[in-house]
């Protein structure tokens, strides 16, 4: 059975061809002439849809929707007026209605409400499966062909575009179909990455990545416009498509793009990149007194401010103004917000917004916050929830009411780790779980990518005889001491530093006013 329908129409008898045709589909209709009767019958029978008649005697439709609402919250409301003034349609749907239909209705109109607001979710999870289950050999086939980076950047579009779509899909079987052709995707990806990566760095065909990506994108729009850069550390591409509608009410998108992480996909590396438009050996080089190796004291992101100054300067920005605020908890984002009259007349406004990042390591450290993210589906559903009821999105209104030009990229993703892999090194060893850098390193030679020389890739070197290894897929670098504690600690929790498409692919997006 479809659903129990109960129909107000004070002409309800004129209608009878109409119920008949919906009965025949499986729905299950009661007549009412009157919103009286229709709220006792309430009491004593349980609906899933009203078809609601907007003009009636006595109570009114528009007047009957709280009645309603008051008896069952979550019982759906279909419209039904022959009026087309745009304020009832505005009163109707600011009554939190789910549809309304125009009179004269003919029993095909009526059936597709119906269907929308009864079925919509059975309908969308079959009309998913069914075209995976189409799409599943072309993506498999497709594994084998891919050879460059914008073909790699899109096969892990479509891969999260489906995870998206499995979102809404309850058949947990497909969804762990398409996990395990991610998994075999990230395999053959660390391979492309091991082959390619030296090369990008040295040549000129190579993708956008973290010290291309400000020259590349963001100059010409800091040139011709006002510029609110906002960075959110370790946003995802999954997440980002999420969170956009969030963004796309106050803007329009102009471009979307990707780019490359450098390696190690980590905050000290890609994002002090980024903003100095130079790489990790580079940047050592260039500033030896603010760089900071992984076994060194000191904040190894103190310095962003400086590296752009310096990199605006190179590029022929110095004339511009920039303010840089970086956000990392919710009384400084609230105070951004209250001050953001103070920052407005900036050429450039750049915001460094940390929460996607102090989620993800959360989940490592607070049981709540494990129980809360228990995979990416949860991931991506918590960031939305965040963003939607977060002071940023309020900046991000000021901002196009301002006429900011929006630029919204990341500096790294993340990915969720299964496996283990044993690694040991000495106590001069950095301590990321996806990277390792150090002068001894013993390590299982398939689970990682190893760096003898790590100044062909431009990373520093903390002693001569330091190397790198790069966790690839979703493994995790444990130590064998209290290695069982150690792995029960960090399985299943969200890492960076490693190669894997959630970290090195990420977005990069410009929007303009609306």
């Amino acid at each position: 059975m479809s659903g129990k329908i109960l129909w107000i129409d004070d002409e309800v008898d004129l209608l009878k061809p109409h119920i008949v045709f919906l009965e025949n589909k499986g729905y299950r209709v009661t007549p009412v002439n009157n919103v009286n009767e229709a709220l006792e019958l309430m009491d004593t029978e349980k609906f899933a849809l009203t078809l609601l008649d907007e003009n009636m005697p006595g109570i009114s439709g528009l007047e009957a929707i709280p009645m309603i609402k008051e008896k069952d919250s979550s019982l759906k409301i279909v419209m039904v007026t022959k009026s087309e003034e745009e304020h009832i349609m505005e009163e109707a749907i600011g009554s939190q209605i789910s549809d309304y239909i125009l009179k004269p209705v003919n029993p095909n109109q009526i059936l597709l409400s119906l269907k929308k607001n009864l079925q919509e979710d059975d309908l969308v999870e079959q009309k998913t499966i069914q075209s995976y289950q189409q799409e599943f050999r072309n993506l498999s086939m497709e594994l084998s062909y891919l050879r460059t980076y914008d073909e790699w950047a899109e096969h892990y579009k479509k891969i999260l575009n489906w995870e998206i779509k499995f979102d809404k899909v309850s058949d947990s079987e497909f969804g762990e179909l398409l996990q395990a052709q991610k998994e075999e995707a990230n395999i053959q990806f660390s391979k492309f990455i091991e082959k390619n990566y030296e090369e990008w760095l040295h040549g000129n065909d190579k993708p956008m990545m973290s010290h291309t990506l400000f020259k590349d994108k963001v100059k010409s729009e800091v040139k011709s416009d006002k510029v609110l850069l906002l960075m959110i550390d370790n946003l995802r591409y999954d997440q980002w498509k999420v969170i956009e509608p969030l963004f796309t009410k106050f803007y329009n998108k102009v471009s979307e793009d990707y780019y490359y992480s450098i390696l190690p996909t980590a905050t000290q590396y890609a994002r002090n990149s980024f903003f100095a438009g130079l790489l990790p050996s580079e940047i050592e080089k260039r500033f030896p007194e603010k760089w900071f190796n992984d076994n060194e004291e000191g904040n190894k992101n103190e310095y962003e401010r400086d590296f752009l100054e310096d990199q605006m300067k190179r590029l022929g920005l110095s004339d511009k103004s920039m303010k840089y605020l970086k956000v990392l908890n919710a009384d400084f984002e609230r105070k951004v917000l209250d001050d953001f009259n103070q920052h407005k007349n900036n050429d450039l406004l750049v915001i460094v917004y940390n929460f996607i990042d102090i989620l993800s390591h959360a989940k490592t450290d607070n049981h709540i916050i494990d129980q809360l993210i228990r995979d990416d589906k949860t991931f991506r559903s918590l960031t939305y929830n965040w963003f939607e009821n977060s002071s940023l999105l309020k900046i991000i209104k000021a901002a196009a009411e301002n006429k900011f030009r929006l630029v919204i990229t990341t500096d790294h993703g993340t990915i969720y780790v299964k496996k283990p892999s044993r690694v040991v090194g000495d106590r001069e060893t950095s301590t990321n779980i996806r990277y390792k850098t150090g002068r001894s390193l013993t390590y299982e030679e398939s689970d990682v990518w190893a760096v003898s020389n790590p100044e062909k890739l431009f990373l520093p070197k903390g002693n001569l005889s330091s190397k790198y290894i790069f966790a690839k897929n979703n493994m995790f670098l444990a130590y064998p001491k209290n290695y069982n504690h150690y792995v029960n600690y960090y399985k299943d929790t969200y890492q960076h530093g490693g190669i894997s498409l959630e970290e090195c692919i990420v977005p990069i997006s410009i929007l303009e006013p609306k």
